[in-house]
């Protein structure tokens, strides 16, 4: 652990769960909501659009809507490394797809065509429950590679060693329970991306992660994957 002054260490208790566990309880209320010291809302202020449209993106209050047309990102205007995040999310139409994308790094992000998403990163998954009935449909076959409760996985150089269970390969960190609400209803994620390690709480409850995430710092996209979302209330906090 980072040496900490007594006024971080005051913050980082907060933060109480224990980062080595791999299935820590215990997190306050509070800390899951985004609220008390330390925390910040985040808004149109805070992002740069990378690879998509002007008006793929827009900002009212503390909605962030997204047409989903054409894939890509917009992405925080400085790196981080050391962070809790609160985003709620809805899909507008279903089966809709997008991501929360953490630590991506610069090089991942220099120079990717319209139409194309980051090549480095660890994205949180967000996914509406009907794609994986429009996904068995199109296909044939049940989509056993991913879920749509909150995947964790590591995104082209980036590397994570994922939490169990996992998908069959071994590539993702599959969540323990199935908590995601379906089309056009809030789901709420608490990202915890700290020392190499996210985890992530959907609906209040902590569902998977990875740990020895590399590159562990780098920034923090939102994804547009080809269908309309809406995000709210996004609000971070900065650890050491």
């Amino acid at each position: 652990m980072i040496p900490l002054t007594i006024g971080l260490a005051g913050l980082l208790a907060l933060a109480s769960a224990t980062l080595s566990d791999e299935h820590s309880e215990g997190v306050s209320q509070a800390i899951i909501d985004g609220t008390g010291p330390g925390w910040r809302a985040l808004g149109e202020d805070d992002f740069v659009n990378v690879n998509t449209d002007d008006d793929t993106w827009s900002f009212e209050g503390d909605i962030i809507r997204c047409t989903g047309q054409p894939v890509g990102v917009t992405r925080s205007k400085e790196p981080l490394t050391n962070f809790e995040l609160v985003v709620q999310w809805r899909h507008m139409k279903p089966a809709g797809n997008s991501g929360v994308f953490v630590w991506a790094p610069a090089q991942a992000l220099e120079g990717i065509a319209r139409g194309t998403l980051p090549r480095g990163g660890i994205e949180v998954q967000v996914l509406d429950p009907a794609f994986a009935t429009q996904y068995e449909q199109r296909t044939g076959r049940k989509g056993d590679w991913f879920t749509t409760h909150g995947d964790v996985f590591p995104v082209g150089t980036s590397t994570m060693t994922p939490y169990p269970p996992t998908s069959p390969d071994g590539s993702r960190g599959f969540p323990r329970e199935e908590r995601t609400l379906t089309t056009g209803e809030w789901n709420h994620y608490y990202i915890r991306a700290i020392n190499g390690e996210v985890r992530l709480w959907v609906n209040g409850q902590e569902v998977s992660g990875g740990k020895e995430c590399q590159p562990a710092t780098g920034y923090l996209c939102l994804e547009s994957e080809g269908s309309p979302i809406e995000f709210q209330g996004l609000r971070i906090r900065e650890l050491p």
